[in-house]
């Protein structure tokens, strides 16, 4: 009897020892995306909505007390590379979130994922991520942008445009963002135009579309220069005669800079400032009471990002160094996110609606990128078949 009772004595210690190692008292996450510069601007965005929902968790994501390092790549992904190892090499980080640019997040990719690091992208999301070189540590609160930019050309299809010049900048990003516009749009391509990726002067390309006289066009030019691009495109007089469609380019982010030269201009999203659900309703009043500006399409899937680790930890328990039960619990769980539907597929790339926007004035004279309706819905990327994941 004496050792029975040592023997039980022995396996509850045992099992004690175990919820203890696998319990944390804190969470800790690697904030990783360009801040700094032109470019920083969508970066400051990602920041101030996932900082947003760390502080409406009380600084305890999951119930587990949090702590988030801030940390710029600068656009340069040598230095991403070297932050994303200071993270899990030295600072041994449970969580790194943030990524604005697709080079940027390639660069740290495989780094990341072969520590099994649990990795959130909270903006980019290379379609070779979401298909062949997918991963169980990779999650996105944005997508594919073949997604939107496909919206887009959806969009112009709905529309009847007959004929369109594209406009992209000349890197990964741009050629993928005019392979999902073709996947939907089925009108005349007349010309494609590839500038240098943040070249600030477009006169020369915007004489080509003037030359062209298509009935629209389609233009992807991420980071700061896309401001120079809208008004230039302005100036020009194409605004009143070409109408102009883009894929992340004009929103809250860079609304104040473009002015009313943006007005008019149309696009895709899958989350606008005037969607009618509780969880945004409360996210744009929280964010313009604690930042004084509106919230863009990246601040929205940050927040996400926020709400989506609250809600996967405190399904755990905070046992978050249990990693396979992180994983299950963040392509799983469900949370009230500001774009209403929302699910991973199998590669843990959202399903989501996709909607109609336009850059209008509201009734205070904001300007504001509105909702005009849905375009897509339920909407899954096209690579997820490649994912080994099933």
């Amino acid at each position: 009897m004496h050792n029975l009772k040592i023997g039980i004595l022995a396996s509850l210690l045992a099992g004690l020892m175990c919820q203890s190692a696998l319990a944390v008292d804190k969470l800790k996450i690697g904030f990783l995306a360009t801040l700094s510069g032109p470019p920083g601007l969508y970066g400051q965005n990602l920041r101030d909505g996932f900082m947003l929902g760390v502080e409406e968790a009380h600084g305890n994501l999951g119930g587990v007390p949090t702590e988030v390092s801030i940390n710029d790549a600068q656009f340069k992904p040598d230095v991403a590379k070297q932050l994303a190892e200071k993270l899990i090499q030295r600072d041994h980080v449970d969580i790194i979130t943030g990524l604005m640019y697709s080079n940027v997040l390639l660069a740290i990719y495989d780094t990341v994922m072969d520590s099994k690091t649990v990795l959130i992208s909270q903006s980019a999301g290379p379609d070779i991520i979401a298909g062949k070189k997918c991963s169980p540590y990779f999650f996105t609160t944005a997508g594919v942008l073949e997604q939107v930019s496909a919206a887009v050309g959806q969009y112009l299809e709905d529309k009847q445009v007959k004929s369109v010049v594209a406009i992209a900048a000349n890197y990964q990003a741009g050629l993928d963002s005019v392979a999902g516009f073709k996947s939907r749009y089925k009108g005349t391509i007349v010309k494609t135009i590839y500038p240098a990726l943040g070249q600030p002067d477009y006169s020369v390309e915007l004489s080509e579309i003037a030359a062209a006289k298509p009935e629209a066009v389609y233009a992807f030019i991420p980071t700061g220069v896309s401001i120079n691009f809208v008004k230039q495109y302005n100036e020009a007089g194409l605004a009143q005669k070409i109408p102009l469609y883009t894929t992340n380019m004009i929103g809250s982010a860079t609304l104040p800079a473009i002015g009313d030269s943006a007005i008019g201009a149309r696009s895709a999203a899958f989350w606008a400032i005037d969607l009618n659900n509780e969880a945004s309703k409360h996210f744009v009043e929280a964010f313009r009471k604690k930042y004084n500006y509106v919230p863009s399409v990246y601040a929205a899937q940050a927040y996400d990002a926020a709400r989506l680790i609250d809600a996967a930890v405190r399904k755990i328990g905070g046992k978050i160094k249990d990693k396979a039960a992180l994983v299950k619990a963040l392509a799983t769980v469900k949370f009230d996110s500001v774009r209403g539907p929302f699910e991973f597929n199998t590669n843990h790339f959202p399903i989501q609606n996709f909607y109609a926007t336009e850059i209008v004035k509201d009734k205070d004279g904001t300007l504001i990128e509105a909702n005009r309706g849905i375009i897509l819905k339920d909407n899954m990327d096209g690579f997820y078949n490649e994912c080994p994941m099933k």
